[in-house]
């Protein structure tokens, strides 16, 4: 068993002299009175103060004065007193003919065993260019975030008036046809237009699906249904928050549905409702469009695969989900599902 015999007090400065004049890092070692006992060559060097001029002066003193901070005087003396450590403080040092310096200062007090004196170590870091990249940093972010708000409305704005060209196309064409055509053209401007609105309302570039949901069925509903007391569209969305690439997907999903339903499940002018919900338990959802019209079709060569079914199956395909088709009353529901066991890279999350 090794015992550790206590140094001399002598020894013990000699050691402490010796430690601080071979570190890398600026440091000051201060008595009681808070006079400078020794400092490292990097103190010396980083703030061009002979080791000297500085020992067995005031602290406060040293510099030309540049060191006299009150409230750091105050901290020191309580740190010599046993009252307080001094961790993290923060000062400018001002200097003539120099740029001021940003500095983080620790200080704690030395324990001598058997010595009445009072030591304490000082370790100063100049953290000024750190500082400054910190802010050229949050400058660029704060750029970055104003531009890409200014695109994001410039976007929804071109959006819009390509919407408004669509639709002042279709009334001017003849060919039902291509008038259908046209409209449906335009209801898918607007289901991007209306996430890019809710983007530019958003800080954190996500989306919440409610009030996405509800603005894009209101925008259908406005485009397609020409009697509101024939034809209506609710929407009931839980609280989920999603990723913008994300909530496009699903926004152009339920714009296929809603203009299915639309266009085949009230022939002859008959009243109905479209239902668009949404739900998520964890990383499982379930995004479903339904009607109480007139139903599916009996014969199967009566449903003809058009432009719609091929992109909301390509949708789903790409959020990893199954789409389920089946009666619902009287009408038609159109459910799109995914479950946790097959997650793509990005998923709705619910909150």
């Amino acid at each position: 068993m090794t015992i550790m015999t206590p140094l001399h007090p002598e020894a013990s400065l000699s050691l402490a002299l010796a430690v601080i004049a071979s570190s890398s890092a600026p440091v000051v070692l201060l008595d009681g009175n808070l006079c400078v006992i020794a400092t490292s060559v990097s103190f010396s060097n980083a703030f061009l103060i002979a080791p000297e001029a500085a020992v067995a002066r005031p602290f406060a003193q040293i510099g030309d004065g540049a060191w006299n901070v009150p409230q750091l005087s105050v901290l020191l003396e309580a740190t010599a007193a046993g009252m307080a450590d001094v961790h993290g403080y923060e000062m400018d040092l001002k200097r003539p003919g120099q740029d001021t310096r940003r500095l983080v200062l620790s200080a704690q007090k030395l324990d001598y065993a058997d010595s009445g004196e009072v030591r304490l170590l000082l370790t100063v870091a100049d953290v000024t260019d750190a500082r400054i990249a910190e802010k050229v940093k949050d400058d660029l972010l704060r750029d970055k975030a104003n531009l890409l708000q200014e695109v994001q409305h410039r976007v929804a704005n071109s959006l819009q008036i390509i919407a408004s060209i669509l639709m002042q196309s279709a009334r001017k064409v003849q060919s039902e046809e291509t008038r259908t055509q046209l409209k449906s053209a335009h209801s898918r401007v607007m289901s991007v237009a209306a996430v890019q609105q809710q983007l530019s309302a958003s800080s954190a570039g996500d989306v919440a699906l409610r009030s996405y949901f509800e603005q894009l069925c209101k925008s259908l509903g406005a485009s397609m249904i020409y009697d509101p007391d024939q034809l209506s569209i609710v929407v009931n969305v839980d609280k989920t928050v999603t990723k913008a690439n994300i909530s496009v997907s699903l926004g152009l999903v339920v714009t296929e549905l809603v203009i299915n339903a639309l266009k085949h499940a009230f022939p002859d002018q008959r009243q109905g409702k479209i239902t668009v919900d949404y739900y998520a338990e964890g990383k499982d959802w379930t995004l479903a469009v339904s009607d109480d019209g007139v139903g599916m079709p009996t014969h199967a060569d009566g449903a003809k695969p058009g432009l719609g079914t091929g992109i909301v199956e390509a949708l789903s395909n790409q959020l990893a989900a199954d789409i389920t088709v089946a009666d619902a009353n009287s009408g038609t529901r159109v459910s799109i599902s995914h479950r946790d066991d097959a997650v793509p890279a990005d998923q709705p999350e619910a909150v």
